[in-house]
């Protein structure tokens, strides 16, 4: 018997094998033994769940579904005592907030005594409530209500469940309960299942390892990839390179990507987004004579409402203006349906343009403008950015040695070259600062701190601190992420290929509006250069809401992803240094 036909027996008492065990109910292994490579694929996509947390929505599925399952991503924990204070998130206040006739006058007409809409049903006293469930606890039961991501970033505060602990908690309570209900998949049996995890663009490393160990070893997948945000939208969008401008419903991120490489130095998240718009709007309504004047934001119903009528009325178009009649329905438990009718004029259009002038949701005494900063450094990493940093002013020294000695027998004008280019090596040596593009350049970051005047170390941390204090608004943020590029070359893609993703634009001519405005505040010696400025928001005519999530499902089917996944059991062994030698980011 030739080795070919031993091989094609084995395969075949392989196959009975598996037949036998799933007739017999056994679970198959992810890939089976002896499934053909065309087939393997595919196998293993099933048997991958990507997980896309935002701040406002939860977005899951398997790699293999059409559209990702979309929830509230919102606890209610029931309290431990009786009497309890309740606590709640907010969802549009904010710390740091300092709004007709016609409208006055109108009085709500009843549709119908009972509203058809009712409280979450809590007689059996669940410990916790998930999603929508969660939205419509009765604000008399005694409930704690907690949205566990806030700004894109985990929602740590001093008040109840607020700690890292109880974060995660929440984190790991939501997602199991969404995979059972939605997915479908036993939690016992997500032993079988990999995870693909978005995360932000940037990132805290901290709370990165935190949910990969929650991922891991408590949820139990047998293996994970970590993969950024704005890689994962070029994927879903089909684009090699793009300015990635994602609009949240809590923050906005800008920036570069370039054959799948998120630029570091391109990074930017404005602490503003969709539910900033909306409750701009309410206060502009307000001004006009909003009807319903029993709504209030501490009401997540009215919260709820005020999201609808946004994305109902809100539009860019400025060739519509003047005064519409427009009505809206209100249907909460245990009240009549009502419906109003009321007018508005450019209301409509300055709500979405407040993302473009910032100041206007009078935010004040926050850091509304985030770069990507060197991270704390971790004890489990050796390796970190700090090492690097250390490693590198060593070679920085015998560089600029090396130079001095040379420059002994040149004339001093080489001295600067050579010094020029010793600088250069140590910005490849560690390319990860944070820059503030031409512009800013002054502002730069050195990579040698220890090195530099205590004064000037200090001026230029100021003038960070200043900058991240500055409203940008998104055309200005998307100007800047473009000039941060390192090339011209790079600067002329980005120009020509711009990806709005998220729920937060998704407004009437909102991609002609934001063209136009690029256009016009671009730098002169581009506009001569690039072809066309090109704003894209629905690629291939998708809901850019799932794009990102969409590309996390692509990437699962890549052959170039099996390098990256990272299992359990090299998670207990190696810990937070399999992120540095599997991410497809610069950890």
């Amino acid at each position: 018997m030739t080795q070919a036909e031993k091989g094609e027996a084995e395969n075949g008492k392989d196959k009975e094998r598996d037949r036998e065990r799933e007739q017999r109910g056994v679970k198959r292994p992810i890939v089976p033994a002896a499934v053909p490579e065309s087939l393997q694929e595919q196998i293993q996509s099933n048997f991958i769940v990507v997980i896309h947390p935002g701040s406002t929505t939860l977005r899951l599925g398997r790699a293999t579904d059409t559209l990702p399952v979309g929830i509230p991503h919102v606890i209610a924990r029931r309290h431990k005592q009786q009497g309890q204070a309740a606590y709640r998130d907010s969802w549009l206040l904010r710390d740091g907030l300092n709004a007709r006739s016609y409208n006055r006058q109108m009085r709500p007409a009843i549709l119908d005594h009972s509203s058809g809409a009712k409280w979450t049903n809590t007689s059996n006293h669940p410990e916790f409530l998930v999603g929508e469930e969660a939205l419509y606890v009765n604000p008399l039961d005694s409930y704690n209500i907690h949205w566990p991501i806030r700004r894109g970033q985990l929602n740590l505060h001093t008040g109840p469940g607020g700690s890292l602990t109880a974060v995660l908690a929440d984190l790991e309570v939501i997602w199991s309960h969404a995979i059972q209900k939605y997915l479908e998949i036993p939690l016992k049996d997500l032993k079988y299942y990999r995870c693909i995890l978005l995360i932000p663009d940037i990132y805290n490393k901290q709370h990165v390892k935190e949910l990969v160990n929650m991922i891991l070893m408590k949820m139990g997948f047998s293996g994970i990839v970590v993969h950024q945000e704005s890689v994962c939208a070029t994927f879903g969008s089909g684009l090699s390179s793009a300015c990635i401008v994602d609009v949240g419903d809590q923050k906005t991120s800008v920036c570069c990507v370039e054959d799948g490489v998120s630029h570091r130095n391109t990074r930017l998240c404005l602490a503003y987004g969709g539910s900033d718009v909306s409750r701009c709007f309410y206060w502009l309504m307000q001004r006009a004579g909003f009807p319903y004047r029993d709504c209030q934001l501490t009401n997540k119903l009215d919260c709820l409402l005020l999201q609808h009528l946004k994305e109902t009325f809100c539009h860019l178009d400025q060739d519509i203006s003047g005064l519409q009649d427009h009505e809206f329905q209100i249907r909460h438990p245990d009240s009549p349906a009502l419906l109003y009718q009321f007018r508005l004029g450019d209301e409509k259009l300055q709500a979405p343009m407040a993302l473009f002038y910032p100041a206007t949701f009078g935010i004040v005494g926050q850091k509304m403008t985030t770069l990507q900063h060197r991270s704390q450094g971790d004890p489990e990493d050796p390796h970190d950015e700090h090492y690097l940093l250390a490693t590198q002013s060593k070679q920085e020294q015998s560089a600029k040695a090396t130079a001095d000695r040379k420059s002994m027998s040149k004339p001093g004008a080489f001295e600067g070259d050579l010094r020029g280019q010793a600088s250069d090596i140590s910005e490849r040596m560690y390319p990860q600062e944070v820059e503030l593009g031409s512009s800013q350049s002054d502002c730069m970051i050195s990579g040698n701190d220890s090195e530099e005047p205590l004064t000037a170390h200090m001026s230029r941390k100021t003038a960070i601190s200043q900058f991240e204090g500055k409203a940008l608004g998104l055309d200005k943020a998307i100007l800047h992420s473009i000039d941060c590029c390192a090339s011209d070359d790079t600067k002329k893609k980005m120009y020509s290929s711009i990806l709005v993703v998220g729920g937060g634009l998704m407004f009437h001519k909102a991609q002609e509006f934001l063209q136009h405005r690029i256009l016009n505040k671009m730098p002169p010696s581009f506009r001569r250069v690039v072809e066309n400025v090109e704003v894209i928001t629905r690629p291939k005519d998708m809901d850019p809401r799932l794009i990102a999530w969409k590309g996390g499902a692509v990437l699962a089917c890549l052959d170039t992803t099996q390098e990256l996944w990272i299992y359990q059991r090299e998670w207990q062994r190696f810990g937070v240094r399999m992120l540095r030698e599997r991410a497809a980011f610069v950890w």
